[in-house]
């Protein structure tokens, strides 16, 4: 009898399996209501739990928020200082293997918010590697917004966080850095509020993550 060939998904996931040591690996999406959803926007979970499924890719998003896409670790009207102060919490209860961090929304730009987001980001991840040395966080460059003069800081702030994604893989951290803003206009891409992502932009967030997150699911060490 003449064997099927495997296909190129069963090879990822057998991959998958033989990196995580038959445990499937856990994601926590960590943010504000971009990562949380909404009932007048898309979420990119919305969008990315489908892609993974589809491609046979085993995950298991884990979290203390949860709606009918997955748990999650969403806050709507969080900014990065608010997120620093809940995240040690909940990350000693959710240790995910990965985790997926857009954070950067939700400040001013008279307060000149940039050194502050950083700094808070850098404790954040640090933080998370402290409670578990293995996790891969993939940092986002966030997605651009047409609420002005109010974001305007978001150009200067995405640059800063491509400096600290450099910093902290140098550091030793597992830091992926994903450019969620290139190619995404906010013209397009979100609802009326000119911030939050209509079903294209979540489309466009997805893809991103999608790109980053099948390397880090391929190479993860168990």
């Amino acid at each position: 009898m003449t064997k099927a060939p495997i296909s190129l998904l069963a090879v990822l996931g057998i991959m998958m399996a033989s990196a995580f040591g038959a445990k499937t690996p856990t994601i926590l999406a960590l943010g504000d209501s971009i990562t949380s959803g909404g009932k007048t926007f898309t979420c990119y979970r919305q969008v990315l739990l489908p892609e993974l499924r589809k491609r046979g890719v085993a995950v298991e998003f884990i979290g203390p928020n949860k709606d009918m896409t997955s748990a999650h670790a969403g806050y709507g009207g969080h900014n990065t200082s608010a997120l620093l102060g809940i995240t040690k919490k909940i990350y000693r209860r959710y240790p995910a293997d990965i985790v997926l961090l857009h954070s950067g929304h939700n400040s001013f730009d008279n307060d000149k918010p940039v050194p502050g987001i950083i700094r808070d980001t850098e404790a954040l991840i640090k933080g998370m590697h402290g409670t578990n040395p293995k996790v891969t966080v993939l940092l986002a460059q966030v997605i651009p917004a047409g609420k002005l003069p109010k974001y305007s800081y978001i150009p200067a702030l995405n640059k800063e966080l491509a400096a600290l994604a450099k910093r902290l893989v140098a550091g030793g951290h597992h830091v992926v850095l994903v450019n969620q803003t290139e190619d995404f206009d906010w013209r397009t891409d979100t609802i009326a509020d000119k911030v939050h992502p209509n079903a294209a932009g979540a489309k466009k967030m997805a893809d991103k993550w999608l790109a980053a997150l099948l390397p880090v699911l391929e190479k993860k060490d168990p």
